[in-house]
């Protein structure tokens, strides 16, 4: 995919991408695939519908801006805001819609692939399975959150990933899509509590009782 903007007479175009042919279908899953791919903010302010990018302030640091759309953008991303739960009369100023069609558009090459060679997908990923408004994009170092717009480039930039509008995409190429399941239900159902009871088994009751505060 490509994302990029100019600012004013400066301008700078960002190239990423990638080619899932680099990675080969023989590999058996792919961990937090979808997490890491770019999304898009928009934030709604003053009844309209406007992008937020980065851009520099007068200063010379970055800062978040809002910068208009075109109507007819404008309008689709008010289509998908009013099917939220928040819906089209509850919208407050501020609020934050998150969409990625960066990684819709792999999760229809990754259906297309699916439905003509055969096979299943297991996709794990923090989200959730609800398109909803809110703000989920942030900043990780060495396991603890920090701003975003510090210290770019020394820090992981992730969002959570909106399974729901995944499911249209590899639904839309006639693949059975299963209903999302929670971390704590599909761990006990790969048998979590069944390997904890045989790990504690030879361990006195200090060490049973850290794995039991674990799981």
């Amino acid at each position: 995919g490509e994302f990029g903007f100019e600012d004013g007479a400066d301008g700078f175009f960002i190239r990423v991408g990638f080619q899932l042919q680099d990675f080969g279908l023989e590999r058996k899953h792919f961990h937090q695939l979808f997490d890491a791919i770019a999304i898009r903010q928009f934030v709604h302010q003053a009844g309209l519908w406007q992008e937020r990018r980065i851009g520099l302030n007068a200063e010379g640091g970055l800062e978040f801006v809002a910068v208009s759309l075109e109507a007819d953008e404008a309008r689709a991303v008010a289509r998908v805001a009013e099917r939220t739960p928040a819906g089209p009369s509850n919208l407050s100023n501020g609020a934050i819609l998150e969409l990625s069609p960066a990684r819709e558009a792999l999760a229809a090459h990754l259906a297309e692939r699916l439905a003509a060679q055969g096979g299943a997908g297991l996709f794990i990923d923090y989200g959730h399975g609800e398109t909803a408004l809110g703000e989920t994009f942030q900043a990780m170092s060495e396991h603890r959150f920090v701003p975003v717009l510090e210290n770019p480039g020394e820090a992981d930039l992730t969002s959570h990933v909106d399974f729901a509008r995944l499911a249209l995409r590899f639904g839309a190429s006639g693949l059975h899509v299963a209903p999302l399941l929670g971390q704590g239900p599909f761990l006990l159902s790969l048998g979590l509590l069944e390997r904890a009871g045989r790990l504690g088994a030879p361990l006195g009751e200090a060490g049973r009782e850290a794995i039991r505060a674990d799981v």
